[in-house]
């Protein structure tokens, strides 16, 4: 049975299931229309979880049941350049290697312990919006209601063009074919390059299947490839097609990069490939997806129970679009580097020897890793906007991790000076207040070490609302600002004591 909604997910991916499991924890009625009739995933899709977002899923208490089904791997990749970061300064210093199928089903198991209903076999047609929701239509002709609806539905989203938000960048320029098959003879298993491209052969745990990837020679813009191409295309590149047969999934994919330009129209907004598309070098695209949902679940989880403001929601789009032109400038750039002309090849040259450098390895990998993120809160400590590091505590109950502070998406507000110097009371229904001792040194990823603050705000996503270092007043302010005004008639006034 179909019923209304505070808020309707379009898309069960790992961008809408992320999301869904956040406005839940939050204690918001959210539901997922998904068109598939299950959760099965046909095919190659994304490959693993980088370090900021397997670090949100500890966020939430959940990191170890995707660490238990997945292969760890101290690096991740720019081009054909591996980038170290088994010593950056996180629990999580490596990239997981994790099919998408099985994201998938690890996400949809915990969304259903939240109680989430998802209504499969359906797809959004279409809808309108005014002031008050959204009247939502289903391919089945039934209709919904929300008073705001998520578009997670994909690079060809239905809810993007029916919001007519314009999806900018730019048509593509080269093309791959990727499939997962079977093959009668041991193939030549890794990376291989022609005058065309770079190619790949890999093994898939589940049955013995092998992953192809080609680069193919001319642009193919439509259509999908048959058995028979991907045999002349083994040939053309390896001499043989090493007897492929039964095919498990076969599939183009272009370079075709956009990003929509605004991720919010009014009660609509849009999240994960719905809002940004760029070819997959480095693997980042399901990562930020993921991020959007956490960056967006809490503040519409508190416009939606009258918390904040709908203006909110405004700072979805201002955080959240700098991070996906990013990615899409730095997969634009790889997608340079692998044409096969003499130029290309120079160039490629002369980033291996500049990602060699410590400090730029470091910087271009906590970018791709998204642990560089950085929201503009204005100036102040090296902390505000970042990533909240995942700290060893002592407080009155004992030993903690400052993650485990953050497992019911609640915003807390940490004082490592003497108990009892600041009183949040106006905002103790909305913020956890912690009183914790922390002795040792501060550092974040790319940054190095910072000065110790005294006491830090931090929001349901783990990032640095307010850092009090004894010269930066404002915590009402940011308070009010992030989590809504103070509650009338509350015992005592936010004040810093001397």
């Amino acid at each position: 049975m179909i019923s209304d909604h505070a808020v309707v997910i379009a898309g069960g991916g790992p961008t809408g299931l992320m999301l869904a499991g956040e406005l839940a924890l939050a204690g918001v009625d959210v539901a997922i229309v998904e068109r598939r009739p299950d959760q099965k995933l046909a095919g190659l899709r994304a490959g693993g979880l980088h370090a900021r977002t397997i670090e949100m899923l500890d966020q939430r208490g959940i990191a170890d049941r995707f660490l238990e089904q997945g292969q760890l791997g101290p690096a991740l990749g720019f081009h054909m350049i591996r980038l170290d970061i088994s010593d950056f300064p996180t629990r999580h210093n490596y990239l997981l290697a994790l099919r998408q199928n099985h994201i998938e089903r690890i996400l949809a198991e915990w969304v259903s312990e939240l109680k989430v209903p998802i209504y499969r076999g359906h797809e959004v047609a279409g809808f309108t919006q005014d002031n008050s929701g959204v009247d939502i239509e289903l391919s089945n002709g039934h209709r919904l209601q929300a008073e705001y609806l998520v578009g997670c539905d994909g690079g060809r989203s239905t809810i993007r063009k029916t919001a007519g938000i314009e999806f900018a960048g730019w048509d593509p320029t080269t093309n791959w074919m990727i499939a997962e098959v079977e093959m009668s003879e041991e193939p030549a298993w890794g990376f291989r390059s022609n005058a065309f491209g770079i190619h790949a052969l890999g093994k898939i745990e589940e049955g013995g299947r092998v992953g192809v990837v080609l680069t193919e020679p001319r642009l193919k813009t439509s259509g999908e490839p048959t058995l028979r191409d991907l045999s002349e295309a083994l040939v053309a590149v390896y001499g043989t097609d090493y007897g492929v047969h039964s095919p498990i999934w076969l599939s183009r994919f272009t370079d075709m990069t956009r990003q929509a330009a605004t991720y919010r129209d009014r009660r609509v907004l849009l999240a994960g490939d719905a809002a940004h598309i760029h070819p997959p070098m480095g693997g980042q695209g399901l990562n930020i997806g993921v991020q959007d949902g956490v960056n967006l679940g809490w503040k519409l989880a508190q416009v939606v129970k009258r918390i904040s403001p709908e203006s909110l929601l405004d700072s979805y789009h201002a955080e959240r679009y700098p991070v996906a032109a990013r990615v899409l400038q730095n997969t634009m750039a790889q997608v340079a580097l692998r044409r096969m002309d003499d130029r290309s090849k120079a160039m490629g040259d002369i980033f291996s020897e500049l990602l060699g450098m410590d400090e730029r390895r470091k910087r271009i990998a906590a970018e791709m890793s998204g642990l560089g993120v950085h929201y503009d809160f204005g100036e102040g400590h090296p902390l505000l906007g970042r990533r909240m590091p995942d700290l060893d505590l002592v407080t009155a109950d004992g030993p903690l991790r400052v993650f485990t502070l953050l497992h019911d998406a609640r915003p807390v507000f940490l004082n490592l000076g003497n108990a009892g110097d600041f009183d949040i009371a106006p905002w103790a229904d909305r913020v956890r207040q912690v009183d914790a001792v922390y002795s040792g040194a501060w550092e974040l990823p790319a940054l190095g070490l910072v000065a110790a603050p005294v006491a830090v705000l931090i929001r349901p996503d783990g990032y640095v609302a307010w850092v009090g270092d004894g010269t930066h007043p404002g915590l009402a302010e940011a308070l009010s600002a992030w989590f809504g005004p103070a509650c009338r008639g509350a015992a005592g006034t936010m004040r810093r004591l001397a």
